[in-house]
C-alpha cells in the first residue's frame, strides 16, 4: 500500500539561502545606518557624499529589479516551458536578433534585465538568445528610447543619438550573443540552491509559487546590487573627475575615457541619457559610447553578473561590449566628425 508523504513547499537550500541573501542585505544596510550615526556626514563631505550617491544608486535601481524580479517569477509561474523550447529550436542566425529585438516590448532597466534573461535561459531559450535579450533590453526599451529622446531634444545630433544608440546597442547585444555561442546553461549559469528544488512546489497554489520565486530573486540580487552600489559611491567619491575632461579632444581616448566612466558611474539606462548631454566637451561619438556601453557593463552589473553567471562571463562581456562599441562609435567619429 503506497504511502503518500507530504513534501515541504519550500527546501532547506532554498529557505537557507534567501535567509542568508536577506541577511547580509539587512547586515549592510545597518553597518551603513552605523557608521552614519557615528559619523556626523554633514562634518565629512567625502562621507555625505558617497551616501548620496549610494543611496541614489539604490533608489534608482532597485524599483528595477523588482521589476524584473516580478517578471521573471511570471515567466516561471505561468509561462509554459514548451514556449521557449520552440523559440529554442529556431535558428541560431534569427534567434539572437529576435531576442535583442525582443527588448522593445520589455521595459526593464539593465538591473532588471538580469533575472528575467536567466530565468528565460532556465525555461529553455538558448543561453546565447538569453544574453542577447538581457543586454539589448535596457537600450532598446520604449522608455530608455524616449527618455533619449527628451535629453538631446533640440540639438543637432537628436536622431544620430536616438537612432545611433538602438541600431549600435543591437549589434552589440547581438556581437556578445554570437561569442556566447552554443555555450550550455549548466556551463553559463552560476547554479542556485534553488535550481534544483523548482519541480518540488508543482503542487503548490500558483499564488504562493510566485511569491517564493519573487522573494528569492530579489534577495538573491539585492546582495549583489547594495555591493555593486557601493563600489560605485566609492569610485565616484575618490576618483577625481577632472582626469576625463582632459582627454575629451583625443579621437579614440575619448571614447575608452567615456565608455570607463560609463562603467565606473553605474547610472540606470533610463536616466543616462541626461547625464551624457551635460559631457558638451565630448561629441557626440563619444556621448554614445557612453550611452552603449553604460547598459551592459559598469561596476553593479559586473557584481550581478558575477552572482549570475559563470566564471569569466564578466570578463568576455567586457571585452566584447568595450570593442565593437569602440570600433562603432570609431566608425561614427569618421562619419560624422
Amino acid at each position: 500500500m503506497a504511502v503518500d508523504v507530504a513534501r515541504p513547499p519550500v527546501s532547506p537550500a532554498r529557505a537557507g539561502s534567501s535567509r542568508r541573501a536577506g541577511l547580509l542585505v539587512i547586515g549592510t544596510l545597518a553597518a551603513i545606518a552605523l557608521v552614519v550615526r557615528v559619523a556626523d556626514p554633514a562634518g565629512v563631505a567625502w562621507l555625505q557624499n558617497f551616501l548620496i550617491i549610494f543611496g541614489s544608486l539604490l533608489v534608482e535601481a532597485m524599483p528595477f529589479v523588482l521589476l524584473g524580479a516580478f517578471v521573471s517569477a511570471a515567466i516561471e509561474v505561468f509561462v509554459p516551458t514548451s514556449v521557449f523550447a520552440n523559440l529554442g529550436r529556431l535558428p541560431r542566425p534569427l534567434q539572437l536578433p529576435a531576442a535583442a529585438l525582443a527588448g522593445v516590448a520589455f521595459p526593464v532597466c539593465e538591473c532588471g534585465s538580469v533575472p528575467v534573461a536567466r530565468r528565460l535561459a532556465q525555461k529553455g531559450l538558448a543561453p546565447s538568445a538569453a544574453v542577447t535579450f538581457m543586454l539589448a533590453a535596457p537600450i532598446l526599451n520604449p522608455v530608455v528610447v524616449a527618455s533619449t529622446f527628451v535629453a538631446y531634444r533640440g540639438r543637432d545630433s537628436l536622431w544620430t543619438m536616438v537612432l545611433g544608440r538602438m541600431a549600435l546597442g543591437f549589434v552589440v547585444a547581438v556581437a556578445v550573443g554570437w561569442v556566447v555561442g552554443n555555450t550550455r546553461k549548466e556551463d553559463l549559469l552560476r547554479p542556485r540552491p534553488d535550481d534544483d528544488v523548482e519541480g518540488e512546489d508543482a503542487d503548490r497554489p500558483r499564488w504562493a509559487r510566485f511569491a517564493s520565486h519573487l522573494t528569492g530573486d530579489v534577495m538573491f540580487m539585492g546582495r549583489f546590487l547594495v555591493m555593486g552600489a557601493a563600489i560605485a559611491a566609492a569610485v565616484q567619491t575618490f576618483v577625481p573627475q577632472t582626469l576625463v575632461g582632459k582627454v575629451a579632444d583625443l579621437p579614440i581616448l575619448s571614447l575608452v575615457a567615456m565608455m570607463a566612466l560609463a562603467f565606473l558611474m553605474s547610472l540606470c539606462s533610463e536616466s543616462d541619457a541626461f547625464v551624457a548631454s551635460s559631457f558638451t566637451l565630448f561629441g557626440p561619438s563619444a556621448q554614445l559610447a557612453f550611452l552603449v556601453a553604460g547598459p551592459m557593463i559598469d561596476l553593479k552589473l559586473a557584481a550581478l553578473y558575477a552572482g549570475t553567471y559563470s566564471k569569466g562571463f564578466v570578463r568576455t562581456v567586457i571585452v566584447v561590449v568595450f570593442a565593437v562599441t569602440l570600433v562603432g562609435t570609431m566608425w561614427m567619429q569618421v562619419v560624422f566628425g
